[in-house]
Parts: structure tokens; C-alpha cells; sequence
């Protein structure tokens, strides 16, 4: 099958596929030790494991319908992060994901692409479930779910090392 990526937009962003000229920022973005903190398994990537998932990310689109995109700070056509369903083949079920550079923490963009893809996923793609894996010590991470309506459900471990908040999305309808 395969999956034309949308471009979802919002005021301040703009949600596209991943490309190959993303790299120098996303891999910039994932070496920062205080930005992979908080996501997957808590170390920092190489610009070659960087490359690795991006072609992941954009693998799952062709395979599952749905994926990761790049977020574009719109007003600068910056790239400052990615956001999307994420569903590795081993998880129970797809996963709303985020992550943003460091630059752009504090200034709404999380939760601004977070909703967007929360409408998306549910109302455009039908999912019927939909959870956010998190660390607990994340605090930024867990008020933006809590905007959207997530409940936490419990700890569960990833990666069969990480152990991190299962949180619920609801459906908006």
C-alpha cells in the first residue's frame, strides 16, 4: 500500500513529510543529550541512526497508512521537530508522538501539533485507539496531554528498557 504523506497545517505550523534536506537539523536536534532526554530510550543519536529513522518513520506511512511528520515552524520554514503516529511493529497499538528541538520548547508547539494530530488520527484515519508513551519525569509532556484529554493509565516498559506513562487518548466525537 502505498501513502501519499498530508501536510497539516495550523496557525503557527506546518506538518509534511520528512526529506532528505531535514537531516542537518534532525540529527543536530536528536545529538542534544537534553532534548533525547525525554524521548525514546533517554541517549542521544548519531546523524547515520538519525538517517535510520527517518527512513523508519517514513517506512511506517507505506506500511500502516499513517506516520511521523516533520514540524515546520511555518512563519521561517524552519525545521523544529517531528510529530505524528508512531506504531514500531512490537507496540500494542499507534502511538501520538512528539518531539521538538530545544529552541522551541515553551511556546505552545508541542500542544499546538499534538491537537492537530489527535483530530487527525481520529476523525482522517479512524483510529480507535490511540495512547502517548512518556517518561514521568516529563512534565512539559504531561500537561500537553493532559490538554488534550489523556488519562493515564499506568507504567509499561519500552524498548524493553525504558520504563514510561501509558496515557489514553479519547476520541473527540
Amino acid at each position: 500500500m502505498t501513502q501519499a504523506i498530508p501536510t497539516l497545517l495550523t496557525p503557527r505550523l506546518t506538518l509534511r513529510a520528512l526529506r532528505a534536506g531535514d537531516l542537518d537539523a534532525f540529527a543536530a536536534m536528536q545529538a542534544n543529550p537534553e532534548v533525547m532526554k525525554t524521548l525514546g530510550t533517554g541517549v542521544v543519536r548519531s546523524r547515520a541512526e538519525t538517517w535510520d529513522a527517518m527512513a523508519r518513520m517514513l517506512g511506517q506511512w507505506s506500511l500502516r497508512g499513517y506516520g511521523v511528520f516533520a514540524v515546520e515552524e511555518t512563519a521561517t520554514g524552519r525545521f523544529i521537530g517531528r510529530a505524528g503516529i508512531l506504531h514500531p511493529y512490537e507496540w500494542e497499538g499507534p502511538e501520538l508522538a512528539y518531539g521538538l528541538d530545544q529552541p522551541y520548547w515553551g511556546r505552545g508547539y508541542a500542544t499546538e501539533a499534538a491537537t492537530i494530530l489527535h483530530r487527525w488520527a481520529f476523525l482522517q484515519k479512524q483510529l480507535t485507539d490511540l495512547v502517548s508513551y512518556i517518561m514521568p519525569s516529563n512534565i512539559a509532556s504531561r500537561r500537553v496531554l493532559e490538554k488534550l484529554g489523556a488519562q493515564c493509565t499506568g507504567l509499561v516498559t519500552l524498548m524493553g528498557t525504558v520504563e514510561a506513562q501509558r496515557w489514553r487518548h479519547r476520541s473527540p466525537s
